[in-house]
C-alpha cells in the first residue's frame, strides 16, 4: 500500500505536535516495518524543515528530516506537476502539487488533516486515525 503523507502529518510526526503525533508515529511505523510504503513531496521536505528549523535548531531538524527520508520514498515536482497545479481547480497552490505528486506516484491513498482541501481526488482521502482504523477491519 502507497500512502501519500501531507506536509501537516509529516509535520506533526516530526514535530511531536500533539495530539496528532501518535496517530502519525504509528503510520510512520508501519512504514519503518516495511507495511506499507510512505510518499511525501519534495516541497513537503522544504516546508517542514522550515518549521523544525526555527523550533528545533539546524542540527536538529536536518537529523530528523534524514531519519524520515530513510523509512520514505519523495515524489517529484517538475514543471509537469506545477502547470497541472496551474492549471487546477484547488483553491490553494500547494495542495494541488501534493495532490498531482500523489497521482503521479500511483498513491494509493492520501493522509491529511485536511480532508476539504481534497474534495474533487480521485484518490481516498483520509485522515492519520481514519486510515488507522480502516486497519482494524
Amino acid at each position: 500500500m502507497k500512502l501519500f503523507l501531507d506536509t501537516n502529518v509529516m509535520l506533526d510526526f516530526l514535530g511531536e505536535r500533539e495530539p496528532f503525533y501518535l496517530s502519525s508515529a504509528k503510520i510512520a511505523t508501519l512504514a519503518d516495518k516495511r507495511k506499507l510504503t510512505i510518499n511525501v513531496s519534495a516541497l513537503s521536505f522544504a516546508t517542514v524543515s522550515y518549521f523544525l528549523t526555527k523550533y528545533e535548531g539546524v542540527n536538529k531538524a536536518k537529523e530528523k528530516l534524514r531519519k524520515f527520508k530513510v523509512i520514505s520514498e519523495i515524489c517529484e515536482l517538475d514543471e509537469l506537476i506545477i502547470e497541472k497545479g496551474l492549471n487546477s481547480d484547488f483553491s490553494d497552490f500547494e495542495d494541488s502539487l501534493q495532490y498531482f505528486s500523489a497521482l503521479r506516484a500511483e498513491c494509493d491513498i492520501i493522509i491529511t488533516r485536511n480532508g476539504k482541501d481534497f474534495k474533487k481526488s480521485q484518490i481516498p482521502v483520509m485522515t492519520p486515525d481514519e486510515f488507522l482504523l480502516s486497519l482494524k477491519l
